[in-house]
């Protein structure tokens, strides 16, 4: 089957090139279907720029929920489907090729198919994504939804969490802050990872004029400092909630396939384990929205890399 041919697009904008649901001034995005809902479940999204450990932090945050006794689902949302495998030890089937097995028919598929029992019980997702250049990242993360809804999966987690790949560039990879409660964005304490870090918040806050996610906070990760992410969180209105030092065991756990919770315990390495746990706590309890005023690129450019 050709993916490029075969996935329906998810009602594409108007003529005009504006979205019906007016996704930012000038959007041209998908249409996300508004009928699909996570539920009761708290939903966060995780983005960042590549490279910058979304999927560390996501997999080590899912099992500080399952830690606290949550019931957690992780949605890996970047065709290269690695999210879960510290969790799952192994590159799990994703959405997109079992949906492809049956020839896109979901009523042939069983939850097997495609989630598999993580770590500590966290339930594991990678949507995957059509062969590159094909088809459109949105679709599939809807169809990942859909599924989880259909065989009643959601209406037991607590805790959803897509990790996202990096910088925002469509309404495609946008389109799980159609589902996110909080999003987060993991930042190091360098010029590109805070540039990329003020697009993602700029759309963000451009999904947030049509839907109820809303910017939770900003977790710095591999960073002595936070000296930088400071500053710029300080006048955007953003606000750091965990800090993960540039350690060699967040390295080696990855080697290893293994969370973080997982490795024999040392000083240093209890220190990360409570960050995680702390953090969990704190987005469980709930944070405040934050209402963010990203700066544009040339300000950026200008305010950043001044000692």
């Amino acid at each position: 089957m050709n993916i490029a041919t075969e996935i329906p697009v998810q009602n594409i904008v108007p003529n005009n090139g504006i979205s019906s649901k007016g996704d930012g001034e000038g959007s041209v995005q998908v249409h996300l279907n508004d009928q699909i809902s996570v539920g009761k479940a708290k939903v966060f999204a995780v983005y960042g720029k590549g490279g910058i450990g979304k999927s560390t932090t996501s997999s080590n945050l899912s099992v500080a929920f399952s830690k606290l006794g949550k019931r957690v689902i992780q949605i890996g949302c970047d065709p290269k489907h690695d999210s879960t495998f510290t969790l799952t030890k192994s590159l799990i089937p994703t959405v997109i090729d079992v949906l492809e097995s049956v020839e896109f028919h979901n009523e042939e598929l069983q939850p097997d198919d495609y989630v598999i029992e993580g770590y500590n019980g966290v339930m594991c997702v990678e949507a995957g994504g059509p062969p590159a250049g094909t088809g459109c990242g949105g679709y599939v993360v809807g169809q990942t939804v859909k599924l989880l809804k259909q065989h009643h999966l959601l209406e037991d987690a607590d805790v959803v969490i897509f990790d996202v790949l990096g910088d925002v560039v469509c309404g495609g990879f946008a389109s799980p802050l159609q589902h996110a409660e909080r999003a987060l964005v993991v930042t190091a304490n360098d010029f590109d990872s805070i540039f990329a870090m003020n697009r993602i918040a700029t759309a963000i806050e451009a999904k947030a004029k049509n839907y109820g996610v809303r910017l939770g906070g900003v977790i710095a990760n591999r960073s002595k400092d936070t000296d930088e992410i400071d500053r710029f969180n300080d006048v955007v209105g953003l606000k750091r909630l965990a800090h993960f030092p540039d350690l060699d065991v967040i390295r080696r756990s990855r080697l290893k396939k293994s969370t973080l919770f997982e490795l024999d315990e040392t000083p240093e390495l209890k220190s990360v384990q409570e960050e995680y746990l702390g953090l969990a706590s704190a987005l469980w309890a709930g944070t405040d929205p934050l209402h963010v005023t990203p700066m544009k690129d040339r300000d950026l450019f200008d305010f950043l890399g001044f000692d």
